[in-house]
């Protein structure tokens, strides 16, 4: 739910990325069980943006009532990835949702007076969805900004089934 008090400490972390925030820390990989994660992540950070940009705080907040379980379960995803990562992970991964939440709101500035009609269906079709996957195939088929630049984790071989001696 988006309070007033909620907005400004968006838009206070907003201008703090802008002023510290650079690239991201560079993440090791993503291994393919997190790539949903994310999703979920840079979709939320989308409709929060034009939540706050296009008045659409009930449409927010309905989503993420709908959502609540499967936005924890990404949450929990991510500071899992980037405590994996590296020493610095929960600094990193505020870095991350702070760099992602700016590069939205950059590019509805840069949309002007389009962004609200460009952004509105997104609600309605998320809000259509029946899944977690649901929504991250939504955030790529809208082509929705996605800053987020670490490579895909190599597949790993399977590991064969340790065979015990027989007696």
């Amino acid at each position: 739910m988006i309070s007033r008090l909620a907005k400004f400490r968006l838009l206070l972390a907003g201008l703090g990325a802008v002023a510290i925030a650079g690239p991201a820390i560079a993440q090791r990989c993503v291994q393919a069980s997190e790539r949903q994660a994310f999703d979920m992540r840079v979709l939320q950070s989308q409709l929060m943006v034009a939540a706050l940009s296009c008045g659409r705080d009930n449409d927010y907040n309905a989503f993420v009532r709908k959502y609540q379980r499967d936005l924890s379960s990404s949450y929990s995803t991510l500071q899992s990835h980037y405590r994996r990562a590296g020493a610095n992970g929960q600094r990193d991964m505020d870095q991350f949702i702070t760099g992602v939440a700016n590069a939205h709101s950059q590019d509805g500035i840069r949309q002007g007076s389009l962004f609200c009609a460009n952004v509105t269906p997104l609600f309605a079709l998320a809000m259509a969805q029946t899944s977690a996957a649901g929504l991250s195939d939504v955030m790529i088929e809208r082509n929705v900004l996605n800053p987020l630049t670490t490579p895909a984790c190599p597949d790993r071989p399977a590991t064969p089934a340790r065979r015990t001696a027989s007696r």
